[in-house]
């Protein structure tokens, strides 16, 4: 008989959690939504997280938004969502801040508000994950609920890119090539595109083939030493 790897620990969260132990709450609400050590059951996840969201916990108030959202468990609420998730943003969780600047950028569960969308996307991107800064910088570059700003969408851009973040990297590369937000270089926007290529990306791909034709050697040698150390301090 294989024995399980949660051994009795389901039992020990199960025995707390009746007790009101908020992080037993959670992590029965993420074994039932994951199926891990118990069977698989939105519905039973939904009730868990609630207790815990209830208690304040911050990460189930996330997760408990995205059950209201994808309509697992329960049916799908976006109104609902968009409460969990200001509950979880105004405790500052990142991911939480995320969506609901997409519930307002796409007029989910509450008015369409493109001020409030760029508010929440702005927290979210202040702590640092690359998708959130990249969404920030594509938000100052279209002008959504801020004036177009390239100097700000280069900074964004940069600070994902610095991350790894492809398309951050890609674009960034153009900016660099039209002048846009930052000074005209073909060298930065050859380094950028080029490591923007390095993972697939097929527009940087062709922004490269048009820079080799009018790059002298000795930029395009300077483009990828600096790619070079570049790769070796942020991969």
């Amino acid at each position: 008989m294989k024995t399980s790897p949660y051994g009795d620990f389901f039992e020990d969260q199960l025995k707390l959690a009746e007790q009101g132990d908020v992080a037993a709450q959670f992590n029965l609400g993420g074994m039932y939504e994951n199926g891990e050590g118990v069977p698989e059951n939105y519905k039973t996840a939904v009730m868990w997280y609630t207790k815990a969201a209830e208690q304040g916990d911050v990460a189930a108030q996330y997760n408990l938004g995205m059950m209201y959202f994808n309509g697992r468990g329960i049916p799908k609420n976006d109104n609902t969502a968009v409460m969990w998730y200001t509950k979880a943003a105004e405790q500052g969780f990142a991911y939480a801040q995320y969506n609901l600047s997409r519930m307002y950028f796409n007029g989910e569960g509450v008015p369409k508000n493109d001020k409030t969308a760029f508010m929440w996307i702005t927290k979210a991107a202040e702590q640092g994950h690359p998708e959130h800064q990249y969404n920030l910088g594509l938000m100052y570059f279209n002008g959504i609920g801020v004036p177009k700003n390239g100097k700000a969408t280069v900074m964004w851009f940069t600070k994902a890119a610095d991350q790894g973040h492809v398309a951050a990297r890609a674009n960034l590369g153009l900016m660099y090539i039209k002048g846009n937000g930052v000074s005209q270089n073909d060298m930065m926007g050859y380094f950028w595109s080029l490591m923007a290529q390095a993972s697939g990306d097929e527009v940087a791909k062709h922004n490269l083939e048009i820079l080799r034709k009018r790059m002298t050697a000795e930029q395009i040698a300077k483009a990828l030493e600096l790619a070079a150390r570049h790769y070796k301090n942020f991969n």
